[in-house]
């Protein structure tokens, strides 16, 4: 069996607590979630925390689990909590600090930090800039990898990095194009793919150019699923498609829900990658599986 790590990975989300924009449809099912990842191959799973309440949840979450691990970080959407949620940023910084400080055993990466110039409506660029960088001082101090958010905002984001030595990382949940791609890789930075990374025609181009030694995999569930209106989705193997899912309001343990992303999933990415290379995808797992631990273990 193939193993994957899946880097990126919104456990906290609502939906698995069986809530969808704010109504219960289900019990919560995340133990089923996750034992269908460990026993279709996942071997690790890195929790993905967007704030400084998330990144402690994140990581209560993963010690249940040995193979568990998590981020700490603020999402460039929510970087005004550096300035509304404590006395002062500093403050802020100080405790995602300290979370990640403490808890190294289970804290893999800073992040998911960066740009996002999509949704300035929920926080100006200038604010996003402003504690990015200071999150890369941290990752600087910590000596840990970066779980980077880009939306948008290629130019300034690889303008930034630029700046700093010796960081290390990944831009995930990449949808841009090869040139942007390749800055970050001369940079010395992984590219993370999902369902997100392989909608259209011009997506499956720029993927099929990636070097696979920077290469990693990651779902982002419980969004970001590889649609059948995607580009992409004709190239997943079909044992791989999940006949077994049903709508949300039909729950059943042991069914996926239509139209929530989770672990499992990952193998339909491998897949596509696969056919667009045309390489084995059992070789291709084994490369990006190292990938993902030289940068994250």
């Amino acid at each position: 069996m193939i193993k994957f790590i899946d880097i990126g990975a919104n456990l906290l989300d609502p939906m698995y607590t069986g809530v969808y924009n704010g109504s219960k449809k289900h019990e919560p099912d995340l133990k089923d979630v996750l034992h269908r990842s460990w026993s279709n191959g996942l071997d690790k799973i890195i929790i993905t925390a967007g704030n400084l309440e998330e990144s402690k949840n994140a990581l209560s979450l993963c010690t249940t689990d040995e193979r568990l691990y998590s981020t700490v970080g603020c999402h460039p959407t929510r970087c005004l909590e550096f300035e509304e949620n404590c006395a002062n940023p500093d403050e802020y910084l100080e405790k995602l600090q300290e979370v990640a400080s403490t808890n190294r055993d289970k804290i893999v990466a800073i992040g998911e930090c960066g740009l996002d110039y999509d949704r300035t409506q929920f926080c100006p660029i200038d604010i996003q800039k402003k504690y990015f960088e200071k999150q890369l001082h941290l990752a600087q101090f910590l000596n840990l990898p970066l779980f980077l958010h880009c939306r948008n905002s290629a130019e300034d984001l690889h303008s930034i990095l630029s700046k700093y030595q010796n960081l290390r990382g990944v831009v995930h949940s990449f949808d841009g194009t090869i040139d942007e791609a390749n800055k970050f890789i001369e940079l010395g930075y992984y590219i993370g793919l999902n369902g997100c990374s392989l909608k259209t025609k011009e997506n499956l181009e720029t993927v099929r150019q990636l070097p696979i030694n920077r290469i990693l995999l990651e779902t982002d569930c419980p969004w970001c699923e590889i649609r059948p209106t995607h580009a992409g989705y004709g190239y997943i193997k079909e044992e791989n498609r999940n006949h077994t899912s049903v709508k949300k309001e039909k729950w059943k343990a042991n069914c996926l829900i239509k139209s929530r992303n989770e672990p499992i999933n990952i193998r339909q990415v491998l897949d596509v990658l696969a056919a667009l290379k045309n390489e084995d995808p059992v070789k291709i797992g084994e490369e990006i599986y190292h990938n993902s631990h030289q940068l994250f273990f």
